[in-house]
């Protein structure tokens, strides 16, 4: 029994791509003085998709045609090419990195906060509503 729906699962995804541009911050951060690295972004390619979901699904009307389905990760990680901010070929950019981390430490904790109301929620139906 699906209790809801499939909020949960897209909660779940979410929460992975939050983790992941987590990670990528944190590599980041650390090889700021590395030289030649590279920094790397974590996008998000499904939000669309995600939107349009339910209005829009795609036939396969091929088997070598790419499936449509929720399975895998919704984000991808990229390096970020052709720019250099220091005189090692280093284009980590500290400052960006941490304002990025401070955004998804928000998007990560609202999301948490929307699963435990979730929760509390279904806490207080097996309860009786008291």
């Amino acid at each position: 029994m699906d209790f809801f729906g499939d909020t949960m699962k897209v909660l779940g995804h979410s929460l992975d791509y939050a983790a992941a541009k987590n990670n990528t911050i944190s590599a980041n951060v650390a090889n700021v003085d590395t030289p030649n690295y590279k920094a790397k972004d974590v996008t998000f390619q499904s939000m669309l998709d995600d939107a349009f979901e339910s209005e829009m699904k795609a036939k396969r009307t091929d088997p070598r045609h790419l499936p449509f389905d929720d399975e895998g990760n919704t984000y991808k990680i990229v390096e970020r090419k052709h720019t250099a901010y220091n005189h090692n070929g280093n284009n980590v950019d500290i400052d960006k990195e941490m304002a990025e981390l401070g955004k998804n430490q928000i998007y990560y904790q609202s999301l948490i906060d929307r699963i435990n109301g979730k929760f509390r929620s279904l806490e207080n139906v097996l309860k009786g509503g008291n």
